[in-house]
């Protein structure tokens, strides 16, 4: 599967949310903002699934490898949080923004 994600990619995030963590299986999900107009899976849309992890929350996943694809929130629609791991080329700009630090794991490292 393959997606394209046009224009800037923004705002990018590390959520120690609850759900973002035992979704990547990780310290935190990793994300950055897209416009949702220049979000396109162009292979494989047919196994995107896509769950409801909250009243407004949409999580879209990889249904053959289980790679976590992107978070979405119905109250934003124009707006789209793909996961980091998943940008190609890979993402070298700073992460903008910690969501949720007081659930910061202690076994994550000191900067």
């Amino acid at each position: 599967m393959a997606y394209r994600a046009e224009g800037p990619v923004e705002r990018a995030s590390h959520c120690y949310c609850t759900m973002c963590r035992k979704q990547h299986g990780a310290a935190a999900g990793s994300y950055a903002n897209v416009a949702s107009a220049g979000f396109t899976v162009e292979r494989g849309a047919e196994l995107v699934t896509e769950y409801a992890s909250s009243s407004h929350g949409r999580r879209g996943f990889c249904s053959a490898c289980g790679s976590s694809l992107y978070w979405r929130s119905t109250e934003t629609p124009d707006r789209i949080a793909v996961t980091l791991g998943t940008l190609e080329p890979e993402y070298d700009g700073p992460v903008e923004r910690e969501w949720y630090p007081e659930n910061k794991p202690g076994w994550l490292p000191a900067r």
